[in-house]
């Protein structure tokens, strides 16, 4: 019986499901597209640098000049001489007895510039120069006339009056701690860890007044450190006198008499000394220019700032209007999907 041969190809599989190609996207940014966008949105772009151009020189022109005197000073004291070496030999003795023979000049440098620093300190020289309007409520200086200009709705130069209105219980006069901040914006202190020397700077709307308060800080940081040390060595012979009284050994008798001698140094260099604590290298002068503001770079980076603003609004318009290739699907693998289903 003769075998019956099937049909070839009956067997084999018939595919009935399309072939589908991958989609392929395009993450390319077209640069020629987003030139486009940005030409086309020149108008949006030009609009916001000129606005921000003008807006920022009126700025520009309502800030007021503000001029620095700077006082460069150095340290008094040194660390070395008779001070320092007993400092090293009887120091944790003095120390028990409660008597500070001192650290040397860099400890009193930056002890000073704290204590020039502090609110307290601050606090007593506003109330000791009576400029607590000058401080809070200036907001210029006429060069005609040399004057400072007030803010009238802060304070009255004329009657001498706070006029700040303030809710019922306070009083319109500022307090310590608002004249400590504002003050704290004038005054910057900085210290060069390489030579040594110290500056001392006032950045105020009268030059004239900035130099005044330089000079101010600097004879008030000497006379109080000054004083200090002079009543705390006083204190101090007083009671190595009456530990040498009460002492029988004449070993400790010997070091007592040492610490006297350095002590009574002390109080006749603050007696004697004006400049005790810094020693000024460069004095202030009263500038003739203005340190700021700087005009020029505002206006620029205002312009920029207007620019790019603009170059981005433009941007996103262009993008959301023309539809740039970015993520989306191509035509041409559109088509070649929808034939092959």
């Amino acid at each position: 019986m003769s075998k019956v041969e099937e049909p070839s190809g009956l067997n084999s599989p018939v595919s009935s499901t399309p072939t589908v190609q991958p989609q392929a996207y395009d993450d390319e940014i077209d640069l020629l597209e987003l030139w486009r966008a940005l030409w086309r949105g020149k108008w949006i772009v030009l609009s916001f640098t000129l606005v921000f151009s003008v807006a920022s020189v009126f700025y520009a022109l309502s800030l007021p000049n503000m001029y620095k005197s700077t006082a460069v000073l150095a340290p008094a004291q040194s660390s070395g001489g008779g001070l320092g070496s007993l400092a090293g030999q009887f120091g944790g003795l003095a120390s028990l007895a409660g008597i500070d023979i001192g650290g040397g000049g860099s400890i009193k440098t930056a002890e000073a510039l704290e204590i020039l620093q502090s609110w307290a300190f601050i606090e007593e020289f506003i109330q000791e120069q009576n400029i607590a309007p000058q401080v809070f409520a200036v907001k210029g200086w006429n060069a005609e006339t040399n004057e400072l200009i007030y803010n009238t709705e802060i304070y009255n130069p004329n009657n001498q009056a706070w006029t700040l209105e303030l809710p019922k219980g306070k009083q319109a006069e500022p307090s310590s701690w608002e004249l400590y901040g504002r003050f704290r914006e004038y005054l910057s202190v900085g210290e060069d860890k390489v030579s040594g020397f110290t500056s001392l700077s006032i950045e105020y709307f009268s030059p004239e007044v900035a130099k005044v308060w330089v000079d101010a800080l600097l004879n008030k940081i000497n006379s109080k450190l000054k004083a200090r040390d002079a009543e705390d060595s006083q204190k101090n012979v007083s009671f190595l006198k009456q530990q040498i009284e009460e002492t029988p050994l004449a070993s400790m008798q010997s070091v007592f008499y040492d610490l006297i001698e350095e002590q009574t140094k002390t109080l006749m260099l603050a007696k004697g000394s004006t400049e005790y604590v810094f020693k000024t290298v460069s004095e202030s002068r009263v500038p003739e220019e203005k340190s700021k503001p700087k005009r020029a770079l505002i206006c620029i980076f205002g312009a920029m700032l207007g620019g790019l603003l603009g170059c981005i609004i433009a941007l996103v318009r262009g993008l959301k209007g023309e539809g740039l290739k970015g993520g989306g699907v191509k035509n041409g693998d559109k088509e070649s999907g929808t034939s092959q289903a």
